[in-house]
């Protein structure tokens, strides 16, 4: 989907019983991980030249996706779509041996972008094969991070897709299982999972440490801080962004009185704003700023000019790029061998 401009003025700012305002989540937008891997192919342009391929998107947002494709990334599904000796960065979501494998057959240069906190999952599942666990995958039926995963431990993994399926879970050794789960889902619904598979398995075990992201559960956090004080909710992100729909789920759980997710501002229906007095925002993990921003603009427009926010944790945990991008062409360190960026954000100039 090609990027809408931004038409000023389409809001209009009608009476409402109290003084409008919004209040703007934080931590919200890119995490470490998606910006170390659009770096990752902003710098492979740079240092390759077009085009790159990137197996699926890079991440799952079509404006990100949109504005690397003007720069000469290819997106494909597959690595046999791909000419053979060309550059290839696989996405944040990770990939399976398999796909590591399928790239080297073709001779491929692989760029491995997978975020680290998904890299981290992938060896907890080859860990617990090893030591002959079976591995109980909490997440979502065709999601490439949960695809990637599985791939790592296939002959002892069951993928648990939602609470629902707990009942229906067969396990060789109820003594010797571990959850594991992917990164960007919902905590409060994959801790009541968790629980019910702890009554079906007593001895179940849990990961060294947490799997959801430390992204995607700050962004949970805020959201629902903003939504006990918003009637409305908007998330910006893309549909095919599972933390950014969570997002949503999020905010209708925990007071707002409606949410709604956006690519971009003009997405904004007119209707919504009936009646409301204050409008949460806040956005996926994989979301730029500049979208947000043009949320904000339009809202303004509508009367909501008074924005405040709302702060529930501090990030400034960055990545290394992948080895492969982290001097320049003349073998240099580089300045941006981090993903992690900070942003001065455009509101608060």
């Amino acid at each position: 989907m090609p990027r809408v401009p931004a038409v000023r003025n389409r809001l209009r700012d009608n009476p409402v019983p109290l003084p409008k305002r919004v209040i703007l989540a934080a931590p919200r937008g890119y995490c470490a991980g998606v910006d170390r891997a659009v770096i990752a192919v902003e710098k492979a342009l740079e240092r390759f030249g077009a085009p790159v391929y990137v197996r699926k998107q890079i991440v799952h947002n079509i404006h990100v996706v949109s504005t690397l494709e003007r720069k000469g990334a290819i997106f494909v599904d597959e690595v046999d779509e791909v000419p053979v000796g060309s550059h290839i960065v696989f996405s944040a979501h990770g990939v399976s041996p398999a796909v590591v494998q399928g790239a080297a057959d073709r001779n491929l240069d692989a760029i491995d972008a997978t975020c680290p906190l998904v890299t981290k999952v992938h060896r907890e599942a080859v860990r617990f094969s090893r030591d002959d666990f079976e591995i109980l995958l909490i997440g979502h039926r065709g999601h490439e991070e949960v695809e990637g995963t599985m791939g790592h431990a296939p002959e002892r993994t069951i993928l648990v897709n939602s609470p629902a399926d707990v009942p229906n879970i067969v396990v060789n050794n109820p003594d010797h299982v571990v959850w594991l789960s992917q990164t960007t889902l919902s905590v409060d619904e994959t801790m009541e999972t968790v629980r019910l598979l702890r009554e079906r398995f007593p001895n179940l075990q849990d990961p060294p440490s947490d799997d959801i992201c430390y992204a995607t559960t700050n962004r949970q956090v805020a959201i629902k801080k903003v939504s006990e004080q918003a009637e409305l909710v908007i998330v910006v992100g893309s549909a095919n962004s599972s933390n950014t729909v969570r997002l949503v789920d999020v905010a209708l759980e925990n007071g707002a009185r409606a949410a709604y997710r956006v690519d971009y501002a003009s997405e904004i229906q007119q209707e919504w704003l009936d009646g409301v007095s204050t409008v949460g925002v806040s956005s996926g993990a994989s979301v730029p700023e500049v979208l947000v921003q043009e949320v904000l603009n339009d809202l303004a427009d509508a009367g909501y000019a008074d924005v405040q926010q709302v702060v529930t944790a501090e990030e400034d945990l960055m990545f290394s790029l992948p080895k492969e991008l982290r001097k320049d062409a003349n073998g240099n360190p580089d300045e941006r061998g981090l993903g992690g960026r900070v942003r001065r954000l455009d509101w608060q100039q």
